[in-house]
């Protein structure tokens, strides 16, 4: 596949020092920037994605605030209201339960309750998903209940690049956004980033590997073992494609019916509960947009409905290169 990077000078980076290195770009870039969180502002962050943030712009500008993810959802519309671009933390996104009623009845409401009188540039990060053994609350999967607040936007990055160059678009969208961070991807997931100015529109997916036979269409780190799914398919003579979503809300309706129409088959992966996530609705836009192109039933990896397990139940719970490689297959097989 053509490395769309090839003519740009780069720097490998971790998706962590991506992100990190974005927010420092954008409070520099933008005065009207401000960043806030549990422990975002001495600490630089529980993982060091705010690192160096309150040394270079200060007290005024990164904001330490109280163990209550409703306050911090809350400010940001104050703060947006009075002209601010607000960044803010919650710690996992699993926490976002405690801010859910400014969340749904505030941020994402904010433009169309007020008539389009101010717009609500915000930004919330949360870092989220399995594979490093977190406590309870800390890895939940929860994407697909934010798809249902009208109003909110919603970027799922899958790369280092696309890291800082959606995180960058967010911040600067007059909308607000969701941008949610893969746990595994902070330091599992490293590559070139572009040096300087790096802007990835949201609503646009990315073909992440070429491919004719079926396609895998997955979002965050999902995107990563579907790759090695398909890298390992195409060792027996399988050609697969991985569509990497990258934002769900927007979503590149136009991306998926030209892959699953060229394709006439398709796996979605998601690393939530299987009922009620996010791929139903991909399944869903496939049978509206493409349903005679199709050569078999559309196949869905998920995890389990249950809650999220403890540590050492964690890998029989989120989907793995195994399950993938499994669900494509079969795919393969129906007539």
């Amino acid at each position: 596949m053509e490395n769309p990077l090839e003519d740009v000078a780069t720097s490998d980076l971790t998706m962590l020092q991506a992100i990190n290195e974005t927010l420092h770009a954008e409070m520099a870039r933008d005065d009207r920037v401000v960043v806030l969180g549990e422990d975002v502002a001495r600490n630089g962050g529980v993982f060091r994605a705010t690192e160096g943030l309150f040394e270079k712009f200060g007290e005024q500008r990164v904001v330490d605030t109280p163990i209550s993810e409703a306050v911090i959802a809350g400010a940001t519309v104050g703060l947006a209201i009075a002209g601010l671009v607000p960044v803010a933390e919650i710690q996992f996104l699993g926490f976002s339960y405690q801010a859910m009623h400014q969340l749904a009845g505030q941020v994402a409401r904010l433009r169309y309750r007020t008539q389009g009188r101010f717009d609500p540039s915000i930004t919330i990060r949360a870092p989220f998903g399995g594979g490093v053994r977190t406590p309870e609350l800390h890895s939940d999967s929860l994407e697909a209940q934010f798809a249902n607040m009208a109003g909110l936007k919603i970027a799922m990055p899958a790369t280092a690049a696309d890291a800082k160059g959606l995180l960058a678009a967010s911040i600067r969208e007059p909308d607000p956004v969701l941008f949610l961070e893969p746990l595994r991807g902070y330091r599992g997931i490293r590559g070139d980033v572009p040096d300087g100015e790096h802007l990835v529109p949201l609503g646009v997916a990315r073909t992440a590997r070429e491919g004719d036979d079926i396609v895998i269409i997955a979002w965050s780190y999902q995107v990563e073992l579907a790759c090695r799914a398909a890298d390992t398919l195409r060792s027996e003579g399988l050609s697969v494609r991985v569509l990497d979503l990258r934002t769900i809300v927007p979503l590149d309706i136009e991306a998926i019916a030209t892959a699953v129409s060229h394709c006439g088959r398709a796996v979605v992966v998601q690393e939530s509960c299987e009922t009620g996530g996010f791929a139903s609705e991909v399944i869903a836009t496939i049978s509206d947009e493409c349903f005679w192109d199709l050569e078999a039933p559309v196949a869905r990896v998920s995890g389990y409905d249950v809650p999220y397990p403890v540590g050492m139940l964690e890998d029989h719970y989120v989907p793995d290169e195994a399950r993938i490689i499994a669900a494509v297959r079969h795919t393969l097989e129906l007539a």
